[in-house]
């Protein structure tokens, strides 16, 4: 049920830097965007990588991704449109369809493939990836399915519509809950002229992602497909105004300000401990993984 929420202003943070990402396919040769690239991994701290696609032609995703393996950190999974089959080396498997979520935490490691359930239409979506502080690289690997009407809403009075994937917003609290990095995943349909707001802390990295229509930040326009970085300015929050009907995903994280070592999938803080999971990898340890489903 949708809450209704009356927005107050507030000083907003600015722009510092609009990024369109560049082209590039994964998998089996889907095709995708790679916004969130390895260069921005030490600004956005804790977010490592976000992947977006928008596919009409089933040729750019069919092969989807099959199976790969992850170490050391967690993936959110956010489909706007299109059916994808998530199969793990435990033996789980799970459906994410249009509006739903998945929430996966690889920690010590596991192998899983997600591959598209449809052969016609659009696929669109995003993939997140969000590092987990060292204390936790090892732990239990899980993964939470959350279907499009767990996804609590709110209702602004501006007509906002809110949909709380993690963190919280307008006193609604997300899907997901997460300590440490305290990630804020939102995805906002604006009508056209209307104005949201969102506080953030401080010290949170932040950015946000037009996926539909053009928004305006404090004066500047990010447009269709683009990710605007958000300055760590001291604003206490962000300010959306909708030029049209537009959609737009908002989300910020505690950076944890720790070493990041990467090799593909893999992600930890040192050399030594890449070198260790290529062993483990090979020795078998990621297929005898045993993952917890939740929900």
């Amino acid at each position: 049920m949708n809450t209704v929420i009356e927005n107050t202003r507030f000083a907003s943070r600015a722009v510092e830097r609009l990024v369109a990402g560049r082209a590039t396919s994964d998998g089996a040769g889907v095709k995708l965007t790679r916004v969130l690239t390895h260069d921005l991994q030490r600004r956005l701290d804790p977010f490592l990588m976000l992947d977006a696609f928008r596919n009409e032609n089933p040729d750019d995703y069919i092969g989807g991704f099959p199976d790969h393996p992850h170490r050391g950190f967690e993936t959110v999974t956010y489909m706007i449109a299109g059916r994808m089959r998530h199969h793990d080396s435990a033996g789980n498997s799970g459906l994410l369809g249009p509006g739903g979520a998945q929430w996966m935490t690889a920690g010590s490691g596991l192998i899983h493939s997600e591959l598209p359930e449809q052969e016609a239409g659009l696929m669109e979506g995003f993939q997140l990836w969000l590092n987990l502080p060292a204390r936790d690289k090892m732990c239990a690997p899980h993964y939470r399915d959350i279907p499009g009407d767990a996804i609590p809403e709110a209702l602004t009075a501006a007509g906002v519509r809110v949909r709380v994937i993690a963190g919280s917003s307008q006193g609604v609290s997300g899907a997901v809950e997460r300590p440490v990095t305290e990630p804020l995943f939102l995805d906002l349909h604006l009508p056209a002229g209307a104005v949201f707001e969102q506080a953030l802390p401080v010290g949170h990295n932040a950015f946000l992602y037009t996926y539909r229509g053009t928004v305006d930040v404090e004066g500047r326009e990010v447009p269709d497909r683009s990710m605007a970085i958000l300055a760590n300015d001291g604003a206490p929050g962000v300010r959306i105004v909708a030029s049209v009907a537009s959609r737009v995903i908002l989300v910020a994280g505690a950076p944890l300000n720790e070493p990041i070592a990467q090799y593909g999938p893999f992600v930890m803080n040192t050399g030594e401990q890449i070198q260790q999971t290529l062993d483990d990898y090979r020795r078998g340890f990621f297929e005898a993984a045993r993952v917890q489903r939740e929900g």
